[in-house]
């Protein structure tokens, strides 16, 4: 009997404590109803992730904080960036120039325009000295009847340029074969493009020394930091045109070999 009330009363008893557990609950689910049930239950352990840069993200942050651009009014009375930013840029174009007018797969008398002869009176392009024509796709004729006098000289310049003319005189006129495009042409003005550029890089590096010793100059009158941003600065304008020289060397480098 007594265990047949104690099962009526277990119901009511129960209720009490059923609010009391269910309520946290409720509120729980009421302020995250995106939640699964189970998530309350089981939840999900929290994961720390750390992204780690790349190689190549740091070489470009690190290149991206390590460049300088000052303002050239600022420091006129230590150098002259712009000028100095001429003198580079003269070295490069001088080099296109150079491989322009020296390093082509010759087929017209312009082929002859950069030969420069040296005179008795100084120094003359060769289009100067004598009159250029092409007799045929494998000749070139120099008319010097104009300055006969000076036929000994440009037969020289020819012989000693760097694009491998075999001249022959005829009295004033200068017969010019031109050279078979061959694989080893090829090749051989290859290897002058490269000397080419090599030497405009001697050109530039020497630019930037007597820059960098004129900034060093000033090392009394100004601030060390204020020195070596303004050196930085010189070495970065410097790498800059170093990278156009070797952009110019592949594409004409490219172009020779075909």
């Amino acid at each position: 009997m007594a265990l047949n009330h104690l099962s009526l009363l277990r119901p009511l008893l129960c209720q009490p404590l059923l609010r009391h557990v269910r309520s946290p609950l409720t509120s729980r689910v009421s302020l995250r109803p995106l939640l699964a049930p189970d998530a309350f239950h089981h939840p999900a352990p929290a994961v720390c992730i750390r992204l780690y840069a790349t190689k190549k993200a740091k070489a470009k942050a690190k290149g991206q904080s390590g460049k300088v651009n000052i303002n050239s009014s600022l420091v006129e009375d230590i150098i002259s960036l712009d000028e100095v930013k001429e003198d580079m840029t003269t070295v490069l174009d001088s080099l296109k120039d150079d491989f322009t007018r020296n390093l082509s797969i010759r087929t017209s008398p312009g082929a002859l325009d950069h030969i420069v002869v040296t005179t008795q009176d100084g120094k003359f392009p060769l289009k100067q000295l004598g009159q250029i024509s092409m007799k045929s796709p494998q000749l070139i004729m120099v008319n010097m009847s104009s300055f006969p006098e000076a036929t000994a000289a440009a037969t020289r310049a020819l012989r000693e340029s760097s694009i491998n003319l075999n001249p022959e005189v005829d009295g004033t006129i200068i017969k010019v074969p031109v050279p078979k495009v061959t694989r080893e042409h090829r090749e051989n003005l290859a290897k002058v493009a490269k000397q080419l550029g090599n030497k405009a890089k001697d050109s530039l590096r020497r630019v930037r020394s007597n820059a960098v010793t004129q900034v060093k100059k000033a090392k009394e009158a100004h601030s060390e930091d204020t020195v070596r941003l303004v050196e930085k600065q010189i070495q970065q304008m410097a790498d800059n045109i170093a990278a156009d020289i070797d952009k110019q060397l592949a594409a004409k480098t490219k172009e020779l070999l075909g």
